[in-house]
């Protein structure tokens, strides 16, 4: 006599069944969101502060979705640097989980940027950002180098080309007010 440990069962039903409900909670989710949304519509206009922490609010939330971890319990650094500039982020406390996501997150943007591609920071910031036209233009003239950090990562960019040095900057100091970072 043979004895299973676990019950046959239909798996393609199983992902159905999964696949609805997850569709379903996500539904949910979205519905609640919308019904915040509106009841926030309709309280008393806003002034020009609780507009900027709204845009702040939903800039940290689209950056949580891109970078895979809570903007809120994260540091951005913008570092301007006599031959470039720095992007880092770390958690602000052990998370190996969070490290982790950042870290790949970080990999991805030395490729993407080294190859031209600011989409990441357009998606984030629902615009594109101040230098990263000169930027995409110059990525033959400017390198992008990935390094750990105890909580996180970093992308360190260097060039010798004054107008691409320039670019950084513009894009660094933009990513810097948006962040509310150092």
């Amino acid at each position: 006599m043979r004895l299973t440990s676990w019950p046959e069962f239909d798996r393609a039903a199983y992902l159905s069944l999964y696949m609805k409900q997850d569709l379903m909670r996500r539904s949910l989710s979205a519905a609640c969101l919308l019904v915040v949304a509106a009841a926030g519509c309709r309280s008393s206009p806003a002034t020009d502060k609780s507009s900027t922490d709204s845009s702040f609010a939903s800039l940290q939330k689209r950056g949580e979705m891109a970078m895979g971890v809570d903007q809120y319990t994260s540091s951005h650094k913008f570092e301007v640097t006599p031959d470039g500039g720095r992007i880092s982020l770390q958690r602000d406390r052990d998370d190996s989980v969070g490290v982790s996501q950042i870290r790949a997150h970080m990999r991805l943007i030395q490729h993407a940027f080294q190859a031209g591609d600011f989409s990441t920071p357009s998606f984030v910031h629902e615009r594109d950002m101040p230098g990263t036209r000169v930027m995409a233009a110059k990525r033959a003239a400017i390198t992008y180098a990935y390094e750990d950090l105890p909580r996180g990562g970093a992308v360190v960019i260097t060039t010798h080309d004054p107008e691409a040095r320039a670019a950084i900057a513009e894009f660094l100091a933009a990513q810097r007010t948006d962040h509310r970072a150092h």
